[in-house]
């Protein structure tokens, strides 16, 4: 069972509410990684080695660290949101390091010192005939629909000039290619995505209304090691 897979069919056990809080104007949340309260963990069944998540400081400003070695394992956020109410995500990341073998388009490459996912819950209501049958089968199994789909902000230890590429484990994911390469390793950088825009490129139509957030640095089809660490999230409109 591949790692994307797992992925997805974990998610089935997680529940998932509805955050009751914003923070300033026209945010819904943002996350300063103060403690991982909010936040699961995710392991995979046939992965023993984790990757490890933890809080730290950088002067007076909390950090989330994440340490990979030869390990997969995320951490998912307890809250889901509205993407036509709140369509706007932003946060700000460093790596130390990328993987010498790590690359988007071949399996044995799907690793990445950190990507952030916008998950998508499955709504039967607005599914074709036939995938409604596939998932129901998959409910009957597993107890709960696996999500629909998801898109995946990665910084990809290779320099391609696409900007989205298809996971080669699954349809149902794609890997939208934020940072590439080594240029800005030991930097801070500050992305800013629309992800109704991002998903009708990725995807070519809209997306489900429902998602959640989830965090991860694996490095188990590699077997490299990396650090990195994300300075907040924040979920707006």
């Amino acid at each position: 069972m591949s790692k994307i897979f797992s992925f997805f069919l974990i998610l089935c056990t997680i529940v998932i509410t509805s955050p009751s809080f914003a923070q300033e104007p026209g945010a819904l949340f943002q996350e300063d990684f103060n403690s991982l309260d909010n936040w699961k963990p995710l392991h995979f069944p046939k992965i023993k080695r984790h990757s490890e998540y933890s809080i730290v400081k950088e002067k007076d400003n909390a950090l989330l660290k994440t340490v990979s070695n030869n390990s997969a394992s995320g951490i998912v956020y307890q809250n889901n949101f509205n993407v036509y109410d709140y369509p706007l995500v932003k946060w700000r990341w460093k790596i130390e390091n990328v993987y010498q073998k790590g690359d988007p388009k071949i399996k044995q490459g799907d690793d990445y010192p950190i990507r952030i996912y916008i998950i998508f819950k499955y709504d039967p209501e607005k599914s074709p005939f036939f995938e409604r049958v596939k998932y129901e089968a998959a409910r009957l199994v597993y107890g709960d629909y696996p999500p629909d789909s998801s898109l995946n902000y990665i910084w990809s230890s290779k320099e391609y000039p696409e900007k989205i590429i298809t996971s080669r484990y699954t349809d149902k994911s794609k890997m939208i290619l934020k940072d590439k390469g080594d240029t800005n390793v030991g930097k801070w950088v500050t992305h800013e995505i629309n992800i109704i825009k991002d998903y009708q490129e990725a995807f070519g139509h809209e997306p489900p209304t429902i998602a959640s957030l989830a965090i991860m640095n694996d490095s188990d089809n590699t077997g490299g090691k990396s650090v990195s660490y994300i300075d907040y999230i924040k979920v707006f409109n």
